[in-house]
Parts: structure tokens; C-alpha cells; sequence
């Protein structure tokens, strides 16, 4: 599969007139020291912490997080309550930019489904595209968008590589994050309409990396 995607030419989905080399690298794993010295609580918080890196590495939007074991989600039931294995690996690559940026599709295909996600840590304003090169079928899900980005969409509606489908949210509305994009590659949607998971636990892992291959093969972020 990673042989498939890295055949396909470079997408940007975000802003493309931001060159790569403007994108600054993000760890927020649970395995990075540095976080613990910032209170990393709200929406707000992230924000800040995010643009102070951004203008410390003079760069213009943050990347990274597949495969991320990360403490983010701990505050929302969505990913942490008694009734569930927890889930705190991220299976997308976020692309971080504190406003409200346009994002464009990756590759030619139609709209597979979309919905409002709103439980606080939710992706928000979600859009799934469905696309199919030769005989390989897969989607790309947007998550963390405006609401307006919604409006005047409908399920099987064509859409060409580069054009704008969404622009960012803002918190709250945007699941209550800092401003990002939630890139993913699906393989197999699994009957799921306008959601599939972005985070999974350590169990489901190794079904996960294979049904979400690395966005980065598609958008190859230098």
C-alpha cells in the first residue's frame, strides 16, 4: 500500500501556497518532555502554544501525529470513560494554522458522506471523500471544519484534486481544538457515514495502521 500512495503525485489540502519547507515538524506524545512545561489545558492554551513554535521556527503551519501516543483526549468521554478501552493513539496527521484556512481535496473523487461530529473532542464539521484509482478504492476524511463548510454539500457529488471543499473551525466548534486540519486515509469505511475513528487504543492498533496508512504518503511532507 505505501508503494500505491507514494506512485501518486503530491497533494497539499491546506493552504497551498504555504511551501513545505514553511512546515514545522509537532510532537505532542505522551513521550515528549518539553510539553510538561506549558500548561496544555484548553483550546486556547494550544493555541498559543502552537503559534509561539511556529514564530520560534519562523515557520507558518505544524504537522505530524501518526501513530502519536498522546494526552489530548483524556478530557473527553468520547475517548476515555469506564465503559471503553481507552484510545489515545492518533491514526490521522494534523496540520496545525491558528485561522480559519481554506482546505482543498487531495485527489479527484465525490463526497462519500458528512456530518456535524459534536461531542466536545470530536472532530466537528467532518467531511469523507470517497476516491478510486484503477482498482483501489479509498477515502480521505477532513476533520475539525467550519460549519459552513457543511452547507450546500450532498453524498456522490463530484470534486477535483485541488478544489476547496471546507475551511477550518474554531473552537469550540471544531470538536474545541486549536485550529487544524484532521487528515486521514481510509481504506475500508466499514459501513460508517460523516465519522470514522481518528484515535485508537493500543488493542486495535495493528488494524488501524493497516486501514489508515500513513497520510503523509499521499501529501509527502518533506
Amino acid at each position: 500500500m505505501e508503494h500505491f500512495f507514494k506512485n501518486i503525485e503530491a497533494a497539499k489540502v491546506i493552504s497551498p501556497e504555504i511551501e513545505y519547507s514553511e512546515y514545522v515538524a509537532l510532537d505532542l506524545s505522551v513521550t515528549n518532555s518539553e510539553l510538561q512545561n506549558h500548561k496544555l489545558e484548553t483550546a486556547q492554551d494550544y493555541e498559543v502554544f502552537i503559534q509561539n513554535q511556529l514564530d520560534k521556527k519562523e515557520g507558518k503551519i505544524m504537522f505530524g501525529g501518526y501513530i502519536e501516543n498522546r494526552n489530548l483526549y483524556k478530557r473527553s468521554t468520547v475517548f476515555k470513560n469506564p465503559d471503553i478501552e481507552e484510545r489515545n493513539i492518533h491514526i490521522g496527521l494534523d496540520l496545525w494554522i491558528n485561522e480559519q484556512a481554506p482546505i482543498f481535496a487531495a485527489l479527484d473523487g465525490k463526497i462519500h458522506s458528512f456530518q456535524n461530529n459534536t461531542a466536545l473532542g470530536d472532530y466537528g464539521p467532518t467531511i469523507i471523500l470517497e476516491h478510486q484509482i484503477a482498482d483501489v478504492k479509498f477515502h480521505t476524511l477532513y476533520g475539525h471544519l467550519s460549519e459552513v463548510s457543511l452547507e450546500g454539500k450532498k453524498v456522490g457529488d463530484a470534486i477535483q484534486k485541488g478544489q476547496q471543499i471546507a475551511t477550518l473551525g474554531l473552537p469550540p466548534i471544531n470538536g474545541d481544538y486549536a485550529p487544524h486540519l484532521h487528515f486521514q486515509i481510509i481504506i475500508d469505511m466499514e459501513g460508517k457515514f460523516g465519522d470514522y475513528p481518528g484515535v485508537c487504543s493500543e488493542k486495535t492498533l495493528p488494524f488501524y495502521k493497516e486501514n489508515c496508512p500513513d497520510p503523509n504518503w499521499l501529501l509527502k511532507i518533506k
